[in-house]
């Protein structure tokens, strides 16, 4: 066994093989290789598993664990965005990471550069999830497969060590909980969860066989589809050349109701959708149908003495917007962060657990919170109306642009990725063409920025106090301006425009100013990117906006990271672009 000995003594004892747990131990090999690492699996890889959708964030997790080139290597299809009906109507519509057009034929393997730094994978998780456990254990993680959890013992908020059922008691410095949502570890030490009464769905899937993919784009490239259907919601995921997920999203209340099977429900689901029946014409089904729960839920809290929570065992947010591998990963990778720095000693331990309570359970908040959102405003859902509209009564939810802004970025866009503005994977302008997207009535969503030119910061009342940056395997504490429930991050898109407005409160002048202080690779969208971090600073009050009638206006660009247009206008895009890119559609 890699770098472990008889005595069933380690650094770090991670519970859980899957890609939480892998990615922490990767991680901690990597940057402090003297680290005696043991993860322990109770299922022997490869193994089936449902999540296989991911968010471009995922890639650079990868990358940064070394193994994003073996899992290229598997030939994955490259995910540039998803299809959806969902809405006001059953107007197909399409959400890219990355511009379909702009997509060029290349040959895979491909490198991690270019627009490959944009897009995402769909895998087939018993082949994912074993690479990334085969890469741990190359890394020097010692890897324990079908070796159950008999027993955790603990000492008040201390644990003491684990039995396994191999019959030995190991012990660590440091443990980490990576279970699932099993969450051995949460169990153990008496942490509770909240649940959201109003996502308390469930999932029903198979894999087929020879489903046409709806668009293949380039080499490999493809969307996502999302269909709604009057009472949930059914996913469609290429995993391969021949082999696709499908499955059904509903409420558990609604399946109860309807006193049908799994099986029956999931049969009526795939049929009745017109696309996805079109798809699966010439397919079929090779596995049993299957079916869990599927509860969002957050830990109250996700890190203790020498313990902490990664991946579902801290949180799960509904799969809407497929966030489940990227906070999967994010959160253990930030948990592989905390016990470095945390052996380092150069960092107060206590500030490193807040922060890594705080800024885990926040992210995996306003992702629950951006899906409450999502089912709120879906017209589709007319079988389950009024289990929408619960949802937005017992949220404090309405749906008007303005009103939906300022609920979903209430502590959400400056406390996720503190270098820029984003919430639940949406930047500042995608986000509000969401809104608009799902506006019943059309209204716009309106920029604060838009038609200003002169700004002036407004920090009276605020207080100073440090976040954290992740980087290179270290962390780093950056100074913030708190005020009340509102925070300002003084690094990153925000730092630049924080110190461009000490100098200038003129728009033009600011924007410049900005522009220079950004990296060369940096500056073609940097002043975009700070007129995100700027219309976020103005509604959160740091930022005052004026009009001077002499000086030339702030105009506004609706583009942000994700690209939202309808499937007439993306098809409509790529076709104008001739013979640099292959494409072929089956829908």
């Amino acid at each position: 066994m890699i770098g472990s000995d008889d005595s069933g003594q380690y650094d770090v004892v991670i519970l859980g093989g899957g890609p939480a747990g892998t990615t922490a131990g990767t991680l901690l090999k990597k940057y402090s290789p003297e680290l005696r690492v043991l993860i322990v699996e109770r299922e022997r890889f490869p193994r089936e598993h449902v999540g296989e959708s991911q968010l471009p964030a995922c890639s650079w997790v990868l990358d940064e664990m070394g193994v994003w080139d073996k899992v290229e290597a598997q030939g994955f299809p490259i995910k540039l965005g998803a299809s959806y009906t969902w809405g006001v109507n059953r107007a197909r519509w399409d959400l890219d990471f990355y511009p379909a057009e702009k997509f060029r034929d290349e040959p895979r393997p491909a490198k991690f550069t270019g627009q490959r730094r944009s897009t995402a994978f769909q895998v087939e998780r018993a082949i994912y999830d074993d690479v990334l456990l085969r890469h741990a254990e190359e890394a020097g993680c010692e890897v324990r497969e079908e070796t159950r959890v008999e027993e955790i013992l603990r000492d008040g908020d201390r644990v003491t060590g684990v039995r396994l059922s191999d019959g030995q008691t190991v012990t660590g410095r440091h443990y980490i909980g990576a279970t699932g949502n099993v969450g051995l570890l949460r169990r153990a030490m008496g942490v509770e969860t909240e649940a959201p009464t109003t996502l308390r769905n469930i999932a029903i899937w198979n894999y087929w066989e020879n489903a046409d993919w709806a668009i293949e784009i380039g080499v490999g490239g493809t969307r996502v589809q999302v269909r709604s259907l009057p009472y949930g919601w059914i996913w469609f995921i290429p995993l391969g050349p021949t082999r696709t997920s499908i499955g059904l999203i509903c409420p558990s209340e609604y399946y109860k109701a309807s006193g049908k099977r799994p099986e029956e429900l999931y049969e009526e689901a795939v049929r009745a959708d017109p696309d996805v029946s079109k798809l699966i014409a010439k397919a079929r089904p090779v596995d049993e149908v299957r079916s869990c729960k599927d509860w969002s839920h957050l830990a109250d809290r996700v890190v203790g003495e020498n313990w902490i929570l990664a991946g579902e065992s801290a949180g799960f947010a509904d799969p809407i917007l497929a966030a489940g591998l990227t906070l999967a990963h994010s959160s253990a990778r930030a948990a592989a962060y905390t016990i470095l720095e945390l052996d380092r000693g150069e960092h107060d331990a206590a500030w490193l657990r807040e922060r890594y309570d705080e800024s885990t359970r926040m992210n995996i908040r306003q992702h629950i919170r951006f899906a409450e959102y999502w089912y709120s405003a879906n017209g589709q859902f007319t079988d389950i109306q009024d289990h929408c509209q619960q949802i937005a009564k017992e949220c404090g939810l309405r749906l008007q642009p303005g009103q939906a802004w300022r609920w979903l970025s209430q502590g959400g866009f400056t406390q996720g990725v503190v270098q820029s503005a984003s919430v639940g994977g949406f930047d500042v302008a995608s986000t509000k063409q969401l809104l608009e997207q799902f506006d019943s009535k059309g209204r716009k969503a309106r920029f604060a920025v838009n038609g200003m030119n002169v700004f002036k910061l407004n920090t009276r009342n605020a207080q100073k106090r440090n976040l954290s940056s992740l980087k290179d395997g270290r962390i780093e504490a950056v100074e913030c301006y708190e005020r009340g429930q509102q925070r300002l991050p003084l690094t990153g898109d925000w730092g630049r425009v924080v110190a461009a407005l000490h100098q200038t409160s003129d728009a033009a002048e600011m924007l410049e100013l900005v522009a220079a202080s950004a990296l060369p690779s940096e500056r073609s969208g940097a002043k975009d990117l700070a007129v995100q971090a700027l219309e976020v600073m103005v509604e959160d009050g740091w930022v005052s906006a004026k009009l001077d009638k002499r000086r030339p206006v702030l105009g506004v660009s609706n583009e942000g990271t994700r690209h939202l247009r309808t499937s007439e206008e993306a098809e409509r895009a790529i076709t104008d672009v001739g013979d640099g890119l292959s494409y072929k559609s089956n829908l």
